[in-house]
């Protein structure tokens, strides 16, 4: 496995190549890239910005999205806090914070009141990122949340008092939800502003994309009329098929405007990341996987609040 270091010295070795071969002209493209990043600050908003990363379609890189946006952004200087909802608690595990079974966690919040800012752990891969785990007690949550008062706005409250308990601020927060439809995901969305859909650049692509998109409007007219499609980001993406680039075009026709323009690609890096408890972003800072999600998090900032 090529160290990180070595990735650095031979992007820095390819500015000195012709651009004569394809793989000079992919290290010289990772070299500019870096360097315009490095180049950039990156603004932070002027009120907190609540997503919900959703899709119901399963292995679309949803987890995989929360983990390295949220890391991007706390390492361009934003303060960020990741709410895990998945019972499987991928996230937290990518984000290497304590959710073994009995660690108090999001299913204390919303099923037992308890204050969230006693819970958020501080994740060591960034300064300023913080997360909200999950653990496999959260299973049961759809289930107990069905007699509960209010059942669907819990998440909300209790998000909307630990903001006002923060003194330092929070300039991001992420929602990690199951790829269900179920009181775990609505009270994720009743808590967000924005919802940001990951869609993976692959046969089958749009399917089931049409339903979420009414689920949010139901939710929009019923119980949250703040909350907006915002952002859509391409994950999985092969230039090296048709079928990538086609599935790109109908998305970008579909939805001209909350589509980024970065692209995340198919990455053995941003695979391997988790495994190490790391984020791509931290695991190996100059890989192509590390800059998208990290040119993705620079575009979510510029564009700012939708109106």
């Amino acid at each position: 496995m090529k160290h990180p270091e070595q990735s650095i010295r031979a992007e820095d070795n390819a500015a000195s190549y012709d651009g004569s071969t394809p793989l000079a002209r992919e290290l010289a493209d990772l070299v500019r890239r870096r360097q315009t990043l490095s180049a950039a600050t990156l603004p932070l908003p002027a009120r907190t910005r609540i997503f919900t990363i959703s899709n119901q379609k399963g292995g679309v890189g949803k987890t995989t999205t929360v983990v390295n946006l949220s890391a991007a952004l706390a390492k361009s200087g934003a303060r960020v806090l990741v709410i895990d909802l998945d019972p499987q608690g991928n996230a937290s595990t990518a984000l290497s914070v304590e959710h073994r079974e009995g660690t108090p966690s999001v299913y204390d919040v919303i099923v037992n009141d308890a204050e969230m800012e006693d819970i958020v752990q501080k994740s060591p891969e960034f300064e300023g990122l913080y997360v909200l785990p999950a653990t496999i007690d959260l299973a049961g949550a759809e289930i107990e949340l069905v007699s509960m008062v209010a059942r669907e706005q819990r998440l909300a409250r209790s998000l909307s008092t630990f903001l006002e308990q923060v003194h330092e601020g929070i300039d991001y927060v992420l929602i990690d939800c199951p790829p269900s439809l179920g009181l775990l995901t609505i009270n994720a969305f009743v808590a967000a502003t924005e919802v940001l859909i990951p869609i993976q650049c692959e046969y089958y692509a749009l399917e089931g994309l049409s339903q979420l998109l009414k689920n949010i409007q139901m939710i929009e007219k019923h119980l949250n009329p703040q909350l907006k499609v915002s952002t859509i980001l391409l994950t999985m993406f092969d230039s090296r098929t048709n079928l990538a680039h086609q599935v790109a075009d109908d998305v970008r026709a579909h939805f001209p405007k909350e589509v980024l323009e970065a692209v995340i690609p198919r990455s053995v890096r941003i695979s391997e990341a988790p495994s190490y408890g790391q984020s791509v972003v931290s695991y190996d800072t100059n890989s192509s996987g590390s800059l998208s999600y990290m040119e993705a998090a620079a575009e979510i900032a510029r564009r700012g609040v939708p109106r």
